[in-house]
C-alpha cells in the first residue's frame, strides 16, 4: 500500500520505502536516518521532552535512529526552517515567469 511520507530533513518522498520503517532506514535523497523522533507522530516541541507519549523513555538526540517502541511515522514531518523566505522566493519566481 502506497503512503505519502516525506523525509523530515529534506522533504524527499519516502513512498519507495515499505512500512513499517526499520530502525536503520535512511532517506534515499539525503541519507538522513528515518526511525527518529522528528518523523514520529508523537514528536511535539511544545511538550516536555518533545514527546506526547507519556510512557516513552526520553530520547535526547531527536535526529538519530533510536529504539523507541512508540515510533509511528507521520506525514508532513518536513518543514523548512526558513519557510517565509522560501515562500517569498516562490512568489518572486512565479512573478518572473508569469505569462502576460
Amino acid at each position: 500500500m502506497a503512503h505519502s511520507l516525506v523525509c523530515w530533513k529534506c522533504g524527499a518522498s519516502l513512498a519507495a520505502l515499505s512500512l513499517p520503517l526499520l530502525r536503520l532506514d535512511e532517506c534515499p535523497a539525503c541519507r538522513a536516518q528515518l526511525h527518529v523522533c522528528r518523523l514520529c507522530v508523537e514528536y511535539d516541541t511544545r511538550v516536555a521532552k518533545h514527546c506526547r507519549e507519556p510512557t516513552a523513555e526520553e530520547v535526547r538526540d531527536k535526529e538519530h535512529a533510536n529504539f523507541c517502541d512508540h515510533f509511528r511515522p507521520r506525514e508532513g514531518a518536513y518543514s523548512p526552517g526558513n519557510a517565509a523566505e522560501v515562500e517569498r522566493a516562490k512568489v518572486a519566481l512565479d512573478d518572473l515567469f508569469k505569462k502576460s
